[in-house]
């Protein structure tokens, strides 16, 4: 969760449209220490299966990453089906391109085989429990994934970028969709969610040996945290408090590589309230310019 709270160490993803300036891409960034390239389709009926496979070879090769959303919504999973008969994570294990370089975002809608197909694979997961939440057509079976030994990671896709609260909405979602209905009042309890923000989000991103863990050969990516406050104490099961409780106002300091990137909230080395002061005047304009017109019910 520190590189997510610090936004610094990065997978670089581009929309591949054809199969030209792949490795170009990748080894633009050889050698970069926080900077990690992978290449991206946005859903598999966006390209040819030929691009799907030999983008998923590219990365294959280069120890990248491939990131893919897969099975979000009724409607993909739909058109997947009519236009080339099968689901889109059945449809990538058909071009040969579901493996461990494989990153499916959301996974929302699995069938039992697909699941089975994930996890035979090595391919991993995006679980993005916020995003099911503002725009998704379910919630990814992520307990059902762990114990299948579907590798997967803590995700957003853009909708919050608050560790702590997005294991709180990860470890949620799992028990309004699934551990109610069958009685689990754990779900996975704190040291899953945990373990899935941290050492198996980092794999999953194909980053499992550079961070994820603080034990030696891996990187000093790590957070201070503040456990000396009213709602940690007295603590009964730091782990579970942590998902529940935590906030990102108790985070002293986010370390990267060794480095101090953020103290108390602030960068020390470059102007933090210049650049949020420059987005709130920059962001409205950008909005105008792209023509969005805002659809509330009557």
């Amino acid at each position: 969760m520190a590189t997510e709270e610090a936004g610094i160490r990065c997978v670089l993803s581009k929309i591949v449209s054809s199969g030209e300036g792949g490795p170009a891409h990748l080894g633009r960034w050889d050698g970069h220490p926080l900077v990690h390239p992978s290449l991206a389709i946005a859903v598999p009926e966006d390209a040819p299966g030929a691009v799907i496979k030999r983008t998923a070879d590219l990365c294959a090769e280069a120890g990248a990453v491939l990131q893919i959303h897969v099975n979000e919504h009724l409607a993909s999973v739909e058109r997947s089906l009519k236009s080339v008969g099968r689901r889109p994570v059945e449809y990538l294990h058909h071009l040969g391109a579901l493996g461990p370089q494989t990153l499916g975002a959301h996974a929302t809608l699995l069938t039992p085989s697909e699941m089975r197909l994930l996890a035979d694979s090595g391919a991993a997961i995006s679980y993005n429990p916020v995003a099911s939440a503002w725009k998704g057509n379910g919630v990814a079976h992520a307990t059902l994934l762990a114990a299948m030994g579907v590798r997967f990671g803590m995700g957003t896709d853009g909708t919050r970028g608050d560790g702590f609260r997005l294991v709180d909405a990860g470890e949620t979602a799992q028990r309004l969709a699934y551990g109610m209905a069958s009685g689990d009042s754990s779900c996975g309890a704190g040291r899953m969610w945990l373990e899935h923000a941290t050492a198996h989000s980092a794999d999953a991103v194909g980053l499992g040996k550079v961070t994820g863990e603080i034990t030696v050969g891996k990187a000093a990516d790590f957070l201070v945290v503040h456990l000396d406050v009213p709602e940690l104490t007295p603590s009964y099961d730091l782990r579970w408090e942590l998902v529940r409780l935590a906030q990102r106002d108790q985070i002293a300091a986010v370390v990267v590589g060794g480095r101090l990137r953020l103290w108390h909230g602030r960068p020390p080395d470059w102007d933090g309230p210049a650049l949020v002061s420059r987005a709130a005047r920059l962001g409205p304009e950008v909005v105008r310019r792209a023509g969005l017109h805002r659809v509330e019910p009557a």
